[in-house]
């Protein structure tokens, strides 16, 4: 029985000891990450964005599952448009992206700022091709096709539906906002 409690003692020890560890290492890297994270919505922004100069956060705006912030872009003082940041439910997890809209109702960009979705399929939501379909489209509710694009359409990636669906869906969730709260708000 002492043993027992002896054995018990040491493995409490220990899991204090390597407890206290993982919390010190956490506390030191939270600060970096954090700033890295940070570092990387400025660079998005600045891509969905490009006519804005600075960006102010909008606090009037209620944060949700969906929407995780809204940025005002300014250039000069004037309002330019809004990055609008957005997760949405995908095939591997949620998907995490931000949207630019323009003051004048249209869609400047998408960045994907993290997603885990399968690759070589619902990771090609990143590339190109399929993100800059949302370009220049206006601030309407858009639908994934599976045969071509259009105007309110978005072609889906070949095997990864779901993914396509769900990016599409974080836009739509920005271009409510945006013409429900924003627009015209400045």
């Amino acid at each position: 029985m002492k043993e027992n409690f002896k054995l018990g003692g040491i493995l409490l020890i220990i899991t204090a000891i390597a407890g206290l560890i993982l919390s010190v290492a956490h506390s030191v890297t939270m600060g970096p990450i954090l700033a890295k994270e940070k570092e990387e919505k400025v660079a998005a922004m600045k891509v969905i964005l490009p006519e804005a100069e600075d960006f102010a956060t909008v606090k009037d705006v209620e944060i949700t599952e969906e929407i995780l912030g809204v940025e005002a872009g300014t250039k000069n003082g004037k309002n330019v448009g809004y990055c609008i940041n957005v997760s949405s439910k995908g095939y591997g997890g949620p998907i995490n992206m931000m949207i630019g809209i323009s003051e004048d109702g249209k869609i400047e960009g998408v960045q994907i700022l993290s997603l885990s979705e399968t690759p070589g399929l619902g990771s090609k939501a990143k590339e190109p091709e399929f993100i800059d379909q949302f370009k220049d489209k206006e601030a309407t509710e858009l639908s994934v096709d599976k045969e071509s694009g259009s105007d309110d359409k978005v072609l889906a990636i070949s095997g990864a539906t779901i993914t396509s669906k769900a990016v599409t869906a974080g836009v739509n969730n920005a271009v409510k906002l945006f013409n429900e709260n924003l627009k015209g708000a400045q």
